[in-house]
């Protein structure tokens, strides 16, 4: 074999090997186009957005003493604002019963300190409202109350 018939040799053998790297190139390129198509638009069939619940009415709560968790008490009344889902969809007087946020209202609040009571009212408040809104939320993730209003708030 010659040494012009030995470069041309190598030379097709370099063309081949980076023909060859360019192939592999170009299908981990598609497969990695392909993964993050799939990671980042195809949906897994959930929609995109529960839509905001719509207003169906309020739900005054007579207020309630809980005993806190350093000593003292404190005197809550709350207002549920309940979606029209809960209002029958509009047909009827519907609503929700109180027992459920009760039960919320005496658990969060008997576990807080008095300090925690006067100085965090605002946080306590959203954590309240988190936990009702969640009870009163089915298994179809329908939202029957979208909010609470503080109606009467007295500490000792």
């Amino acid at each position: 074999m010659s040494t012009k018939d030995k470069a041309d040799t190598d030379e097709v053998e370099a063309k081949g090997g980076k023909s060859k790297l360019m192939l592999i190139i170009g299908v981990l390129v598609v497969a990695a186009a392909g993964a993050a198509y799939f990671f980042l638009f195809a949906g897994s069939g959930e929609a995109e957005a529960a839509p905001e619940p719509v207003h169906g009415g309020y739900t005054a709560l007579e207020p309630i003493a809980v005993n806190l968790a350093g000593g003292g008490y404190l005197k809550i009344g709350i207002t549920l604002d309940y979606t029209a889902e809960a209002a029958g969809g509009g047909h009827g007087a519907g609503g929700v019963d109180g027992a459920k946020a009760y039960d919320q209202i005496i658990s969060t609040f008997s576990q807080a300190a008095p300090a925690d009571v006067i100085g965090a009212r605002d946080a306590l408040k959203e954590t309240l409202e988190q936990k009702i809104i969640e009870a009163y939320t089915d298994e179809h993730g329908v939202q029957m109350v979208m909010g609470i209003y503080y109606t009467e708030y007295v500490t000792q």
